[in-house]
């Protein structure tokens, strides 16, 4: 067993990584939910993990303390459980992750936080998977007015 946090342990190897801190974090914030770099990664969107896991609360939300590799975000209550997904880890942990769509509005709405380049290539790489339509990340995207013009113009630049 591998101890995570207060209180909260899974078998070891049972998930990767970002998934175990999450489920430290969920064990105390049911709210707690895997966010931009992470998800990413988690949807196979980026390789490149971040060195600590990004996870998101609900803006205003108190933080769990005592658990480490964090990199804490508030999102607007308002939006806050649009594309949020609830998954049961190896093991019995529940958690949640933003879809991937959701994460890709995120990545583009909140670019000035990091590079513009990884909101782009996600795209680019979601667009290439079967299954995937535009429709569907427009439809999350008219949730955010001010990312939707920018995934629009992406998407045209990529047809």
């Amino acid at each position: 067993m591998e101890q995570l946090g207060p209180d909260v342990s899974v078998r070891s190897g049972s998930a990767e990584p970002s998934l175990n801190a999450l489920a430290a974090v969920s064990a105390v914030r049911r709210d707690a939910t895997l966010c931009l770099t992470s998800a990413l990664v988690h949807h196979g969107l980026r390789d490149l993990a971040p060195v600590d896991v990004d996870i998101a609360l609900p803006r205003g939300a108190r933080r769990p303390a005592g658990i480490d590799g964090v990199a804490w975000h508030s999102f607007d209550p308002v939006t806050f459980g649009i594309g949020r997904e609830v998954a049961e880890l190896p093991g019995g942990p529940v958690v949640a992750i933003y879809s991937a769509e959701r994460t890709i509005v995120d990545s583009f709405r909140l670019r000035h936080q990091g590079s513009g380049g990884v909101a782009q290539e996600a795209l680019r790489r979601w667009v290439a998977c079967r299954g995937n339509s535009p429709a569907k990340l427009l439809a999350v995207a008219a949730s955010f007015p001010r990312a939707e013009p920018s995934i629009r113009q992406a998407l045209a630049v990529l047809r």
